[in-house]
C-alpha cells in the first residue's frame, strides 16, 4: 500500500509542479531562463563606486521593453529598473540593452534576473564590494582567429580564483573591432562567469579597424561595454576610472595614432581630464591600466630584423610625468604581447630605492605571439619563461600592499612583485 500511495504522490507533485511553471518549489520566482527573455550575452561593468553601483548589460534577439528585477539575496522585497535601448549599428546591428543601478547596499551578495512583459529570465548573482582587501583577475591582449584558446585561459583562470572580484581586459580583446562573430566568441569565452563578475575593459588598437583593416572610431567597443561616464561626450566609454577598495582605477585609450583623423585633440583631452581626475582622488592606491606601452622595444638578435634600441614612444613623455605628479604607484599595459615587468622608474630612467612606479607589460593571453621579436632590455627586472606562451595575471589589494603575480596557462607562477606602504 505505501508503494502506490508514495506513486499517487509522486504524480500529484508532478502535477502541481507543471501547474506552477514547473517551479523548483512553490516560489515561482526562484526558476527562469534567459532563452525565454530571449537574451544573450548578459554581463557586468564596473561602476564608478562599486560599493554601490554597478552596470548591467546583455543583447536580445528582438527589440521589446525589459525590466531587471533584484534583490539582496535570497530576499522577498524585489526591486526593479527599467532598461535601456543602447542598441547600435556599426558592420551589423546589435540589439542590446543597458541598466544601471545605484543605492545598492556595500558588501552585499545581491541577484538580478531580466525580464520581459510575459516571461522571466533566471537569476544572475551580483556582488557589491566588500571594502576590505580584493582581487583582481588580469587578461592581456586576447584577439585571435580561433577564440577556443582565449576560453580555455579565461575560465581556468577564474577556476583557480573564483573569489575574483572583477577581472580586465587590456585591450586588444579582439583582432578585429567591426567583427561582430569575434565579439561573440570573446562573450562566449567569459561567458561563465561574466554574468557575476564585473569586467573593466580597456580599449586597444584592434578595436578601431574596420573590415577592410583600416583604421576607424570604435564603434562596437564603446557601445558594448557602457563603462563609467568621463563627462567628455566626444570620447564616450574611451577612457574612466573607477574606485575598489584602496585603489583607484584609471583606464586610458593610448590610439593616438589610430584617431589621429577622427579624434585629434584625444592626447590633450585626455591629458587634462587624466590630471584632473587624479588630484581628485584620495584613494591609497593608484594603478593606471592602458594597452600601448610606454616603450617600443628594440627587435631581438633572433628576429631576423635589423637591430634598433629600446626607447620610449612619444606620447611617453606626456602622461610618464603626470603619472608621477599625482603618485601613481602601478601602471600595467599591453600591446607588445611580451611579459615584461622593469625596475620601478621616475624621471624616464631607473629610480632610487624605494621609489618610483612599477610598469608592467602584461604579456598575451592567446595565439597571437611573437616569441623572438624583442630583444632583452637592462630595464627589464621579469621575463616570462622562454618561449613564451600565454598568461594572465592576478592583482591583490589591501590597504597597506599591493601584489601583483604572473601565471602561465597550467596555473604555474613565473613572477611576483608586492608594493608597500
Amino acid at each position: 500500500m505505501s508503494k502506490i500511495i508514495k506513486l499517487l504522490l509522486f504524480i500529484l507533485c508532478l502535477a502541481v509542479m507543471a501547474l506552477n511553471g514547473c517551479a523548483k518549489n512553490a516560489d515561482s520566482e526562484v526558476q527562469g531562463s534567459d532563452t525565454a527573455v530571449a537574451i544573450t550575452n548578459p554581463r557586468q561593468l564596473v561602476a564608478a563606486d562599486n560599493k554601490t553601483g554597478r552596470t548591467i548589460m546583455w543583447e536580445a534577439k528582438v527589440k521589446q521593453p525589459y525590466t531587471l528585477e533584484y534583490r539582496l539575496q535570497d530576499d522577498k522585497d524585489i526591486q526593479a529598473v527599467q532598461a535601456t535601448d543602447s542598441s547600435f549599428t556599426d558592420k551589423n546591428s546589435i540589439i542590446q540593452y543597458t541598466a544601471r543601478l545605484s543605492g545598492l547596499v556595500p558588501g552585499s551578495a545581491y541577484e538580478y534576473r531580466i525580464n520581459t512583459a510575459q516571461n522571466k529570465g533566471r537569476w544572475h548573482k551580483l556582488q557589491t564590494e566588500k571594502g576590505a582587501g580584493f582581487t583582481a583577475l588580469i587578461f592581456p591582449d586576447s584577439q585571435s582567429a580561433d577564440y577556443s584558446g582565449w576560453q580555455q585561459l579565461a575560465r581556468e583562470a577564474y577556476k583557480r580564483h573564483p573569489q575574483s572580484a572583477f577581472y580586465v581586459n587590456m585591450g586588444d580583446l579582439v583582432d578585429n573591432g567591426q567583427d561582430a562573430s569575434q565579439w561573440r566568441a570573446w562573450f562566449n569565452s567569459v561567458s561563465v562567469f561574466s554574468d557575476a563578475v564585473p569586467l573593466a575593459p580597456v580599449i586597444g588598437n584592434h578595436e578601431a579597424y574596420n573590415m577592410e583593416w583600416k583604421e576607424y572610431l570604435p564603434a562596437s567597443y564603446t557601445h558594448l561595454f557602457n563603462v563609467p561616464q568621463n563627462g567628455l561626450a566626444k570620447y564616450p566609454n574611451q577612457f574612466y576610472s573607477f574606485d575598489y577598495g584602496p585603489v583607484h582605477f584609471v583606464v586610458l585609450d593610448t590610439n593616438f595614432p589610430e584617431m589621429e583623423n577622427f579624434q585629434p585633440d584625444l592626447l590633450a583631452d585626455e591629458l587634462s581630464w587624466l590630471e584632473k581626475d587624479l588630484a581628485a582622488s584620495k584613494a591609497q592606491w593608484k594603478v593606471v591600466l592602458m594597452h600601448r606601452d610606454i616603450f617600443l622595444y628594440g627587435f631581438g638578435p633572433e628576429s631576423g630584423r635589423a637591430q634598433s634600441k629600446t626607447q620610449f614612444l612619444d606620447f611617453s613623455y606626456r602622461l610618464m610625468p603626470v603619472f608621477e605628479k599625482y603618485k601613481v604607484d602601478a601602471v600595467l599595459t599591453a600591446h607588445l604581447h611580451t611579459y615584461r615587468r622593469r625596475v620601478p622608474l621616475q624621471n624616464f630612467a631607473p629610480a632610487p630605492q624605494g621609489s618610483g612606479i612599477t610598469y608592467i607589460l602584461t604579456g598575451v593571453a592567446r595565439s597571437v605571439r611573437y616569441p623572438k621579436l624583442w630583444g632583452d632590455f637592462e630595464w627589464d627586472a621579469a621575463t616570462a619563461p622562454k618561449p613564451e606562451t600565454a598568461n594572465y595575471m592576478t592583482m591583490k589589494a589591501y590597504e597597506k600592499t599591493l601584489e601583483f603575480k604572473a601565471f602561465l596557462p597550467d596555473g604555474k607562477q613565473f613572477d611576483e612583485v608586492k608594493l608597500t606602504k
